[in-house]
């Protein structure tokens, strides 16, 4: 029914158009001019506007065949990490990587693909299926702003999957953690270095011990931070007078989530008063958790869909945020799938052929699965 073939060129030509965030029109526009074939009718909401990119995000309607069976809905991101205008790929055997000079786009890509494959051939043998749905995003990879800025109004849907997880193919991402953003900015007394540096207050010197005395990296099972950026400083002969520094924490549970925060926010504090500089630190709370159990609906039809065709059927929580987390938090029930993206966010991304045939065919199966609830 999934076409190996067809579906390979068509993941190969969009990996091939550079859409970097905020520069997504082009992909848009071909997926539009694809579905609109396929009979599909496309709209595009206002999150330009807000985004600041070139598209809206594109949502796409096609009516069922089975009545009384309800509309589910797909989605995956247009955008990529990076730009990567001179892609070069390669294919070896059974892996689509690139030269190793830019990334390759499977992120996501390999969530598009196969939603369009699984489409078609739905299509070309008439198989059962409620209303589809289609959300293609913008801005995913700068923090989910086309899902945040999405008109849920345009969606009729009351449930969905988004395809935009790594490996094995048949696993469902059943929880996902909240994150908070931290621009933290320190401020001492600049003095010259060499004449009277006991006059000056360094925030260097100041951040220092604040990080020291952060807990970072792996805090436990469900919670995770991390200081990723720092810069201040003006020359070697001046008593630093500002640093900014910019951080994270995540967590699967809110409540361990604020603790951290308040540990971080803590230790910044302590240090100013240590040295006798002062912070100020801006919070962004950018995503809510979400958590499904393999009971509720969602997760359940996905896994009896992933049994369906061969797959090894499973559960995962991951460490990192999507889509799903604030369709959740708009009341629009959705779980995300693994696809066959791997190394993602690097030069060394690649995708499986193998992995991009199963994923179409569990979309397939789940679409077929849901015709029949």
């Amino acid at each position: 029914m999934v076409s190996r073939e067809r579906l390979v060129a068509s993941f190969l030509d969009m990996c091939r158009i550079n859409t970097p965030a905020r520069r997504e029109g082009a992909l848009a526009d071909r997926l539009q001019a694809e579905l609109e074939a396929l009979g599909f009718t496309c709209t595009r909401d206002g999150a330009a506007g807000s985004t600041g990119s070139d598209t809206g995000n594109l949502i796409a309607r096609l009516d069922g065949n089975v009545p009384g069976a309800p509309a589910v809905f797909f989605a995956a991101h247009m955008d990529t990490v990076e730009p990567n205008p001179q892609v070069k790929i390669i294919t070896d055997g059974d892996v689509i990587h690139t030269d190793g000079t830019t990334i390759l786009g499977a992120d996501d890509r390999a969530g598009i693909a196969p939603i369009l494959e699984a489409v078609r051939a739905i299509l070309e043998q008439n198989r059962p299926r409620g209303a589809l749905e289609l959300v293609f995003t913008v801005c995913e990879e700068v923090g989910l702003l086309g899902a945040k800025h999405f008109d849920r109004s345009l969606l009729q849907a009351t449930f969905g999957f988004v395809l935009d997880s790594a490996p094995p193919v048949g696993a469902v991402v059943s929880a996902a953690p909240s994150q908070d953003s931290m621009t933290i900015t320190v401020t001492g007394k600049p003095a010259h270095a060499g004449g009277e540096p006991e006059k000056g207050v360094s925030a260097i010197q100041v951040a220092a011990r604040a990080v020291d005395r952060m807990r970072l990296g792996r805090i436990d099972h469900e919670t995770t931070a991390n200081v990723g950026v720092i810069q201040g400083g003006e020359a070697t002969n001046i008593v630093c007078p500002s640093v900014t520094m910019r951080a994270e924490a995540r967590s699967r549970d809110p409540r361990k989530l604020a603790d951290q925060v308040a540990h971080m926010v803590t230790t910044c504090e302590e240090a100013a008063a240590h040295y006798g500089g002062s912070v100020t630190i801006e919070l962004d709370h950018q995503y809510d958790a979400y958590r499904w159990s393999e009971s509720d609906p969602l997760v359940s039809l996905a896994l009896r869909a992933a049994r369906r065709v061969g797959l090894p059927a499973a559960t995962k929580e991951v460490g990192g945020g999507s889509d799903a987390n604030v369709f959740n938090a708009k009341s629009l029930p959705a779980c995300v799938l693994g696809t066959a993206m791997t190394r993602v966010h690097t030069h060394e991304e690649c995708a499986s052929i193998d992995d991009l045939v199963k994923t179409a065919q569990w979309v397939v199966a789940i679409i077929e699965e849901a015709s029949a609830v």
